[in-house]
């Protein structure tokens, strides 16, 4: 079950970006999954998590059970790190990293709010 609602998340996030694209360019739109399938995390999947962080406490009532589902989808795919999440929050803040979260970000503002409102429930519910 939890594989399958991180699915809906990775794909709604990219279905919705891509909502916005040309119709022509919509086959050569690549999907970025955020369920953990392998071993090897993306940064570009990285940089889709860390935006939740962002965007949900504007969309929904962040709370516990919120800080409990982003902190397991964190762990989920930094499973080496004890403080998965503090390794996120420094990522984020390097050099390197900002292409991928300047292009999350634009993909989330593409999304409707209640894509990305789902999206937040989903990983409340998590």
């Amino acid at each position: 079950m939890k594989k399958n609602v991180f699915k809906t998340l990775g794909l709604s996030l990219l279905i919705a970006s891509s909502a916005l694209t040309p119709t022509a360019y919509a086959a050569e739109s690549e999907n970025i999954e955020v369920t953990p399938l392998s071993q090897t995390t993306t940064q570009e999947e990285l940089a889709a998590i860390y935006v939740l962080s962002e965007i949900c406490p504007t969309l929904i009532d962040e709370d516990k059970k919120f800080t409990q589902g982003y902190e397991r989808l964190v762990k989920e795919h930094l499973p080496k790190e004890s403080k998965a999440v503090d390794v996120l929050n420094k990522r984020a803040k390097a050099k390197d990293f900002q292409k991928f979260l300047v292009e999350a970000r634009k993909d989330a503002k593409a999304a409707a709010d209640e894509k990305n409102r789902q999206i937040c429930e989903d990983v409340r519910n998590y």
